[in-house]
C-alpha cells in the first residue's frame, strides 16, 4: 500500500500549541503507527488521530494540496491545477461541529483550520469529526474522518489566565504556528514563567466586533489567552494602575513599560487585556434548595387508557343550537306583531282627528295644488343681466330678444351663440393675395 504524501512528512497539519515545531515520526517508529494510530481503508476515506489536550489550545489545518490527490487531474498538460477548493465539518451523526470546536477558510483557495480549546468535559471520549472536500470545478467531493482524542492535562487548568486582544491579526494569521509561537515567546519573556500555553483563540467578530472597513490592510482583531503557573508580572499589573484607568476611561493609550517588546510585530489593546487569578477564585456552586419554583415529584406518569367511553352529544346540540334558535324566533314574533298588528290606518286617524283640523289640512293641500298649477303657466321676461344693452357696432340700444308673451319657463339658462338672433357677424380679414375662383 502506497501511503499519502502527508505519512512520509509527518504529520504537520495537527499542532497543539505546545512547540512551534511539527510533531515528527523516526522511522523506527513509522510502522507501530500504522496500525495503532491511522487506519487507511483507501485512497479516499481515510482516518486520522489526533491527541489534544484539554485546556491547550488545538489546531488542524485543511491542506488544500493533500485533497488535491483526492479529485482527477483534468487540467491541460503543463498546467499548474489550482482547483477552488471549500471544506464542510460536522461531528458525525450530527449537523454542525462540538461547541468548543470553530472552523475558518477565508477563499476558496486558502487552506482551512480547526481550532479551539478542548473541554474536559470530553476527556476519554473519542470525537470523530467529518471532513468533506468540494472541488468546484468538477463538483467532486471526497470525505476523511478527524478522530480526536481529548487526553487530560497534568496542571488543568493553569492557575493564572490572562487574554490580550491583539488589533493587527485575523484569526487565521494567529493560528499560524510561527505567528503564535513568537508570540508566546514575547509573553514568556514578560511574565517569565515556567510553564505556559495558549489556551485559546477567538476571533473579534465572534465577541461583537465589527467586519474592518477594506482599506489601509485593517484587519478583524483577535483574542488571545495564555495560561501560566506563576503569577503575573508587574508589566502586566501596570494596566489595573489607576492612572492607565483613567487614560482607557477616555480612551487614551496606558503608559506599559514592557509594550515595546510585542510592538515589532503584535499591536495589543491594553485597555482590553483581561487577568484572571483562578486560585482566588471562589466556588459560587450551590446546592438546590427545593422551594418555590421547583415543581415537587408528581410520581410515574400514567398516560391514559386506550378504552375511552362514548360521549353523547346530544345535549350539547341542543343547548349550542336549540336554545338561540328559539330565543330568535321569540323575538321576530314580537317585532312581527308591532309591525303589522298593531298599525293604526288612515281611517282611524281621521276618526280621531278633529273635524275643524282635517278642513284645514284640506284646504291647505287644495291651496298647495293651485299654486303648482299655477307656477307652470306663468310668463316671466328675460334677466337684463344676460342681455348686451348696446350694439357692439352700431352702439344703438338692443330690444329685448323676446316679448312680454313668451314662455321662459322651458327656455335654457344659457344659450349658444349660434341660437342668439342679435349676435352680430365680425367680418374677418382676407389674405392678401391673388384669389382664384
Amino acid at each position: 500500500m502506497q501511503l499519502p504524501r502527508w505519512w512520509e512528512l509527518g504529520d504537520p497539519c495537527a499542532w497543539t500549541g505546545q512547540g512551534r515545531g511539527t510533531r515528527k515520526m523516526s522511522p523506527a517508529t513509522t510502522g507501530t503507527f500504522l496500525l495503532t494510530v491511522y487506519t487507511i481503508f483507501s485512497k479516499v476515506h481515510s482516518d486520522r488521530n489526533v491527541y489534544p489536550s484539554a485546556g491547550v489550545l488545538f489546531v488542524h489545518v485543511l491542506e488544500r494540496e493533500y485533497f488535491k490527490g483526492e479529485f482527477p487531474p483534468y487540467p491541460k498538460p503543463g498546467e499548474i491545477s489550482n482547483d477552488p477548493i471549500t471544506f464542510n465539518t460536522n461531528l458525525m451523526g450530527y449537523p454542525d461541529r462540538p461547541g468548543w470546536l470553530r472552523y475558518i477558510q477565508r477563499t476558496p483557495y486558502s487552506d482551512g483550520v480547526l481550532y479551539g480549546s478542548p473541554t474536559a468535559e470530553n476527556v476519554g471520549k473519542p470525537t470523530v469529526i467529518e471532513i468533506t472536500a468540494y472541488n468546484r470545478r468538477t463538483f467532486e467531493t471526497a470525505r476523511h474522518n478527524l478522530i480526536i482524542n481529548i487526553m487530560s492535562a497534568e496542571d488543568f487548568p493553569l492557575p493564572y489566565q490572562a487574554e490580550f486582544f491583539i488589533k493587527n491579526m485575523n484569526v487565521e494569521e494567529m493560528l499560524a504556528s510561527e505567528v503564535l509561537g513568537d508570540f508566546l515567546g514575547a509573553v514568556k519573556n514578560v511574565w517569565q514563567p515556567e510553564r505556559l500555553n495558549a489556551i485559546n483563540i477567538t476571533s473579534a467578530l465572534d465577541r461583537g466586533g465589527r467586519v474592518p472597513l477594506p482599506i489601509n490592510d485593517m484587519k478583524e482583531g483577535v483574542y488571545v489567552m495564555v495560561g501560566a503557573d506563576v503569577p503575573f508580572s508587574s508589566c502586566l499589573r501596570e494596566v489595573e494602575n489607576p492612572q492607565n484607568q483613567l487614560r482607557c476611561s477616555q480612551e487614551m493609550e496606558p503608559v506599559i513599560t514592557c509594550d515595546k517588546k510585542f510592538r515589532t510585530q503584535f499591536y495589543i489593546d491594553w485597555c482590553k487585556i483581561s487577568l484572571v487569578d483562578k486560585t482566588k477564585q471562589v466556588s459560587t456552586y450551590q446546592e438546590v434548595i427545593r422551594g418555590e419554583g421547583i415543581l415537587p415529584d408528581g410520581g410515574e406518569y400514567k398516560p391514559p387508557s386506550d378504552s375511552l367511553k362514548s360521549r353523547d352529544y346530544y345535549t350539547d346540540f341542543l343547548i349550542t343550537l336549540a336554545v338561540p334558535s328559539a330565543v330568535a324566533l321569540v323575538l321576530f314574533l314580537i317585532l312581527a306583531y308591532i309591525m303589522c298588528c298593531r298599525r293604526e290606518g288612515v281611517e282611524k286617524r281621521n276618526m280621531q282627528t278633529p273635524d275643524i283640523q282635517l278642513v284645514h289640512h284640506s284646504a291647505i293641500q287644495k291651496s298647495t295644488k293651485e299654486l303648482r298649477d299655477m307656477s307652470k303657466n306663468r310668463e316671466i321676461a328675460w334677466p337684463l343681466s344676460t342681455l348686451p344693452v348696446f350694439h357692439p357696432v352700431t352702439g344703438e340700444i338692443i330690444p329685448p330678444l323676446h316679448t312680454d308673451s313668451y314662455d321662459s319657463t322651458n327656455m335654457p339658462l344659457m344659450q349658444t351663440q349660434q341660437n342668439l338672433p342679435h349676435q352680430t357677424q365680425i367680418p374677418q380679414q382676407q389674405s392678401t393675395g391673388k384669389w382664384y375662383p
